[in-house]
């Protein structure tokens, strides 16, 4: 996809100054077998020139097959770019070495954001704050300028992030679930992105589409009704998977002429799915554990997936 003369529209990373585009290219789609080296190679610089500014990536994803194909594609273009990556280890000592692993496969010197990944166990905040634990690392990386910014996600329920958001730490950014589906079970958009907006937190929007593209086709719904109800949030950037380049210009076209969903139109959006809204059905990664990567789950002991299977 060539460069467009048109530049996609760009918000801010909450109370900080830093502005991106309204869209990021989410990294754990580009670790998918089905994706080759040579496609990732072409979408990611196809993406920027796009206008997509922010990229969002794992230690986790693929086991560095999303970290190593993102630092292949932005040799030359590292101040192009907003380059986040996420870390998976609770403890400090762990943590140190999941950013040294990062840090080697992006090939840069230094992140603009890093955070803890997948807060999705009630007891992880517990395990990030507790002595030793990976905030230590997390500060550690900020005082040498390895990480500018500091921030966590989860998809599984608001009361784990509600608890993150109750230690005493100045949070830059949160990454969780914004879509239509969402303000009906568990909500993220109800129960904490007003609080994230209130302390100036930037809001990173995830999973618009389900992360399988789940949503599109339920009750008639359509990709760009969920990326547009998601972007009409007080969101920093919604983070979009993409395999191809039909998915790129798909998602970048819906980015370039957004405009904001109207308060009756997001009333109607929202009355049309209700029924199948509201027990969750459709949100695997709150319901299920389909989304848990088996790092988070043998971290906390739960058996594998092959295990439960074979009981």
């Amino acid at each position: 996809m060539p460069p467009h003369e048109t530049p996609l529209p760009t918000r801010r990373l909450g109370r900080h100054p830093d502005e991106f585009s309204i869209i990021g290219l989410g990294g754990g789609h580009l670790s998918r077998s089905s994706v080759t080296d040579a496609e990732a190679a072409r979408m990611i610089p196809a993406a920027i020139d796009a206008g997509i500014t922010f990229l969002d990536t794992a230690w986790d994803y693929g086991y560095g097959v999303s970290e190593e194909r993102y630092g292949r594609a932005i040799q030359g273009r590292r101040d192009d770019v907003f380059l986040m990556t996420k870390v998976c280890a609770r403890d400090a000592k762990t943590a140190r070495s999941q950013l040294d692993d990062s840090l080697r496969r992006l090939q840069v010197d230094y992140l603009d954001l890093w955070q803890f990944h997948e807060v999705n166990y009630d007891n992880d905040p517990e395990w990030i704050f507790e002595a030793a634990g990976a905030v230590e690392a997390a500060l550690e990386a900020r005082d040498r300028g390895l990480v500018r910014y500091i921030g966590f996600t989860g998809h599984k329920s608001p009361h784990i992030l509600r608890a993150m958001l109750e230690f005493d730490f100045e949070w830059d950014a949160c990454q969780m679930p914004i879509s239509p589906f969402d303000g009906a079970f568990r909500s993220f958009r109800s129960e904490i992105l007003p609080l994230l907006n209130q302390r100036g937190i930037a809001c990173l929007g995830m999973k618009s589409l389900g992360g399988n593209g789940q949503f599109v086709g339920v009750n008639g719904l359509t990709a760009q009704d969920c990326r547009r109800y998601a972007l009409s949030q007080p969101i920093a950037v919604l983070i979009c998977g993409m395999v191809d380049e039909r998915d790129l210009a798909q998602d970048v076209e819906i980015a370039r002429s957004f405009t904001p969903m109207s308060d009756t139109e997001q009333a109607d959006l929202l009355a049309r799915i209700h029924r199948e809204a509201t027990d969750g059905r459709h949100e695997y990664y709150k319901t299920t554990t389909y989304f848990d990567h088996e790092y988070h789950r043998e971290a906390h002991d739960f058996p594998a997936f092959a295990e439960i299977r074979n009981r």
